[in-house]
């Protein structure tokens, strides 16, 4: 395609996504809502903005999302995220960081954008992952994944978010 011809919904951009693991090694989901993948759970996380780090962004957004302070953020891995229902093609940088401070659990700071948070193993995360590569149509009981953690899932088989 040409540049000519490109628009600019079409111009990948870089999202964050941000691995927080609770002392039982769990991590941090949220379900959301009133955007792109609204109904699907994902990772505390947002968009790169200009000039900013990756650690800078994880610890804005997860702080703006959940009320949590993280720290000791660091590079996981990356995903090439294509969706073209959407018309919307990211490349996601995966984080891990650590929770800081006295508040541990989540808090919904911005219900508009997320409807609730909560703690998922990973086991079951990677389950939920084969299962939308599969084909296999989401039960009632089971959540939707936000497709980054689907496409972490399929591009990186061999990824765990241990922290440690």
């Amino acid at each position: 395609m040409s540049q000519s011809t490109r628009t600019t919904s079409q111009e990948p951009r870089v999202g964050i996504g941000a691995f927080i693991l609770n002392k039982e090694g769990k991590v941090l989901l949220g379900k959301r809502k009133g955007s792109h993948g609204a109904g699907t759970w994902a990772l505390a996380g947002g968009h790169l903005e200009f000039g900013e780090t990756f650690e800078n962004c994880a610890e804005r957004e997860v702080l703006e999302e959940t009320g949590l302070t993280i720290g000791n953020v660091r590079f996981l891995t990356a995903t090439n995220n294509v969706m073209l229902d959407e018309n919307k093609h990211y490349v996601t940088i995966f984080v891990g960081g650590d929770i800081y401070g006295d508040i541990v659990e989540p808090k919904l700071m911005e219900p508009e954008k997320c409807e609730a948070w909560e703690w998922v193993a990973w086991e079951e995360i990677v389950a939920l992952a084969k299962d939308a590569m599969a084909g296999k149509k989401e039960s009632a009981e089971k959540k939707k994944l936000f497709s980054p953690l689907v496409n972490l899932v399929e591009q990186r088989p061999e990824f765990r978010p241990a922290l440690n």
